[in-house]
C-alpha cells in the first residue's frame, strides 16, 4: 500500500504523481474503516483528502506552517505527518485527538477547536514571522462554514494591510458559488493567476506609488476595472478588501491547487485560493447525509447505519420535543441556533414553523444580540447553544441581555463532560462564566422531565434564564418527584441526616447511587435536588448544614465560580460549624475520552465522591 510509505512528515513527495488518486483512495479506505470503529469526524475529512495532500506537497512542514480552523478536517493531516498508528486511539482517552494539538506533533502549529479563529491565528504567525526575518510560509484553511462567524472578518480587515505573503486557503464545499462564476470568470482568473499578469500588476502597482499622488492613480485603476470585473470575476468581496483571491479551483485536483498555491507563493500581500471541495466525497452514505457524516458514531460501513442504535430519547430528543409544543401554544415564541439546527434539536421546530426560526451561522454573538432584539420588540427568543460555543457571547449576554433585563431563554446543551471532542468542547464552564453576570438565572434539571417544566417556566419568566443540560440519554428515574418550579427553589427528595448531597442536574443521578452506597456505610443521607444554581436556595443551605455533620455539593462544572463556591459563602455567612465538602471538575482542562472514564480520571464518579465522603465522615 501505498499509504505504508508514509512513516513521517514530508514523505508524500516521494510517491510518484502518478500515483496520487491512489493515495487518496487508500486513504479515504482507512478514514471509513477506522472512523466506523472509533466515530469520529467523517464527512470533512473525506472532503479535505486531496486538499491536505495538496497542501503537504506544496508545503514544507514544520517549517512551514498550516492552521486548519476548527481542525475536525485534520485526520489526514495527521497520517501525513506519520500518525497513523494513533488512529487506533483516535479520540479515546490517552489517545489522539480529533483536533491538532501542538504537543502531538510539530505540524500541528496551533490547537483549535472552535471556528473561525485560523486567520487571526495564521496572522500572527506571519507577524512573528516577519518580526523574527523568517521567511516560512504560513498558511490558514478555513471553511465556507466558518465565513459565517465576525472573528473571520476581522481578521481580513487587519490582513489586507499585510506587505507580506500570507496564503488562505477557503475550503468551500458549497457547489452553488462554483456554479455561478462561468466561462468567463474561468478565463479571466486564469489571466490573473498567470506569472506574467502577476509581474506586471505588481511592478505597475509599485512604480505608480513610488511617484508623487500614485497612490491616488493605483486606487483609480482598481476603482476604473472594478465595475466590469464585478460582473464576471468571482472574489471581488475579498479584492475590494485587499486581498488578492484566486480561483475558484477544483479541491479534488492535486496539480491544479499545486499550481495556484505556487502563484499565491508570489504575492506580496495576503491572499484567498478559493477551493471547490466536496463534503463526504467516496463514502455514498456521507455524500447523501453530509450533516449525518460530521460527528459521526460508530457506523456500519455498508449500510452507513449506526452500530447503536439509540432506544431512548436524549435530553436534545426532549428539548425538541417541547419546543415544538410552546410553538404551537403560543406563537410569540421564536428559536435561534448558530448553524446547528439538527445538533441543537431545533430541526423540527424550523419545519413546523420555518417564520419563526433563525439560524444565524457560526455567529453565537450575533446569535444573542438578535435574541435581545427580538426580546425588546416582544418576543419570547429560545437560543439553543453548546455550552462550550455559548462561551463564546458572554459579552454579548451581559451587555445586551442581561443589562437590559430581557427575557431571552438560554438552552445550554452539551453541558458538563461531553467526552471524545476534548478540551475544546467540554462544557464544564458555563455555570462560572454565567453566574458571574448581575440578573441571569440558571437552571438544571435533574431527567427528562425536569427539563420539560424547567423550559415551560424559562419561556414564561420575566428576565434572562438559562438551562443547561447534558450530551446523552435523558435520565428517567425520579419521576414521581415532580413538585412546581419555583424561582429560586430546590427539591428535597430524601430527608434523612448524617449527610446531605446538594447535587446540581446530572450530578443528581449520581447522587443516588452515592446515597445507597453511603447507606450500606451505616450513615443516613439526605438527597437536594438545587434545580437552581443561580440564585441558590438559601433556606435549604440552612436546612442542610442545621441537621446534618456533613453537606456535599456535586456538580459538572469546574470548582472555580460554580455551586460548590455559592454554596460555600451561604454557609461561612451562616458561621456553621457543619463541615463543607464540594465536588466539582478541577481547575483544568479535561482532554478527550469517554464519559464514564473521564469521571473516574477527575474523581467525581460515585465510588470516588462515596470514598470522599466515608473519609470525611470518620475524620
Amino acid at each position: 500500500m501505498l499509504l505504508d510509505e508514509i512513516k513521517g512528515v514530508n514523505d508524500i513527495k516521494n510517491i510518484d504523481p502518478s500515483d496520487y488518486q491512489e493515495l487518496a483512495q487508500e486513504i479515504r479506505e482507512f478514514l471509513i474503516e477506522k472512523i466506523s470503529h472509533t466515530g469520529g469526524h467523517l464527512g470533512s475529512n473525506l472532503g479535505a483528502v486531496e486538499l491536505t495532500m495538496a497542501l503537504h506537497l506544496f508545503l514544507n512542514l514544520p517549517d512551514d506552517k498550516l492552521i486548519w480552523d476548527v481542525g475536525h478536517q485534520s485526520y489526514t493531516h495527521k497520517l501525513l505527518t506519520g500518525r497513523k498508528e494513533g488512529f487506533e486511539t483516535l479520540r479515546k482517552f490517552g489517545g489522539m485527538s480529533g483536533f491538532p494539538k501542538r504537543k502531538e506533533s510539530d505540524c500541528d502549529c496551533f490547537d483549535t477547536g472552535h471556528s473561525s479563529t485560523s486567520i487571526s491565528a495564521g496572522l500572527g504567525l506571519v507577524k512573528a514571522r516577519d518580526i523574527q526575518g523568517g521567511s516560512n510560509t504560513v498558511v490558514s484553511v478555513i471553511g465556507d462554514g466558518s465565513l459565517t462567524g465576525g472573528m473571520a472578518y476581522e481578521a481580513l480587515n487587519n490582513a489586507a494591510k499585510l506587505e507580506t505573503n500570507f496564503i488562505i486557503v477557503l475550503n468551500d464545499n458549497n457547489m452553488s458559488i462554483s456554479e455561478n462564476v462561468g466561462g468567463v470568470s474561468k478565463y479571466l482568473n486564469n489571466l490573473r493567476t498567470a506569472t506574467a499578469y502577476l509581474d506586471i500588476k505588481e511592478g505597475v502597482y509599485k512604480t505608480l506609488k513610488d511617484i508623487p499622488k500614485g497612490n491616488k492613480v493605483v486606487e483609480g485603476i482598481r476603482k476604473a476595472k472594478s465595475s466590469f470585473k464585478q460582473l464576471v470575476v468571482p472574489g471581488m468581496f475579498f479584492e475590494d478588501m485587499g486581498v488578492t483571491y484566486l480561483g475558484p479551483v477544483d479541491g479534488h485536483d492535486i496539480q491544479a491547487m499545486l499550481r495556484v498555491f505556487q502563484e499565491a507563493k508570489r504575492i506580496r500581500n495576503a491572499v484567498l485560493v478559493h477551493v471547490i471541495t466536496q463534503k463526504g466525497k467516496g463514502f455514498a452514505p456521507a455524500e447523501r447525509h453530509p450533516a449525518r457524516f460530521h460527528g459521526a458514531e460508530p457506523f456500519d460501513i455498508e449500510t452507513g447505519l449506526p452500530s447503536k442504535p439509540r432506544t431512548t430519547a436524549n435530553y436534545t430528543d426532549i428539548f425538541s420535543t417541547v419546543m415544538t409544543k410552546l410553538g404551537a401554544r403560543d406563537k410569540k415564541v421564536v428559536a435561534i441556533t448558530a448553524a446547528m439546527p439538527d445538533g441543537t434539536g431545533l430541526k423540527r421546530f424550523r419545519n413546523m414553523y420555518p417564520d419563526r426560526f433563525f439560524d444565524v451561522g457560526i455567529a453565537e454573538e450575533h446569535a444573542v444580540t438578535f435574541a435581545a432584539g427580538l426580546a425588546a420588540g416582544g418576543l419570547k427568543p429560545v437560543v439553543a447553544i453548546y455550552s462550550s460555543f455559548l462561551q463564546r457571547a458572554y459579552d454579548q449576554i451581559l451587555h445586551d441581555v442581561c443589562i437590559q433585563k430581557l427575557p431571552v431563554v438560554f438552552a445550554v446543551d452539551r453541558a458538563g463532560l461531553v467526552g471524545s471532542d476534548g478540551e475544546t468542547h467540554q462544557g464544564i464552564f458555563d455555570l462560572s462564566y454565567l453566574s458571574s453576570i448581575p440578573g441571569m438565572h440558571i437552571m438544571a434539571p435533574k431527567n427528562k422531565w425536569e427539563l420539560s417544566d424547567m423550559l415551560k417556566f424559562a419561556v414564561a419568566f420575566d428576565a434572562p434564564i438559562a438551562i443547561r443540560y447534558p450530551r446523552g440519554e435523558a435520565y428517567a428515574g425520579l419521576k414521581e418527584y415532580r413538585a412546581p418550579i419555583e424561582l429560586g427553589k430546590s427539591e428535597l427528595i430524601y430527608a434523612e441526616g448524617d449527610v446531605c448531597l446538594m447535587a446540581v442536574g446530572s450530578m443528581v443521578k449520581t447522587a443516588e447511587t452515592v446515597k445507597e452506597k453511603i447507606n450500606a456505610a451505616g450513615y443516613k443521607c439526605s438527597l437536594i435536588n438545587a434545580r437552581f444554581v443561580k440564585p441558590i436556595d438559601l433556606e435549604a443551605v440552612k436546612w442542610a448544614v442545621e441537621n446534618h455533620k456533613l453537606v456535599v455539593t456535586l456538580e459538572e462544572n469546574v470548582a472555580s465560580g460554580g455551586y460548590g463556591e455559592k454554596v460555600r459563602e451561604a454557609v461561612d455567612s451562616l458561621q456553621s460549624k457543619t463541615q463543607l465538602l464540594t465536588i466539582a471538575i478541577p481547575d483544568e482542562y479535561v482532554e478527550h475520552g469517554n464519559v464514564d472514564l473521564l469521571k473516574q480520571e477527575i474523581g467525581i464518579d460515585a465510588e470516588a465522591i462515596t470514598d470522599r465522603i466515608k473519609k470525611e465522615m470518620e475524620s
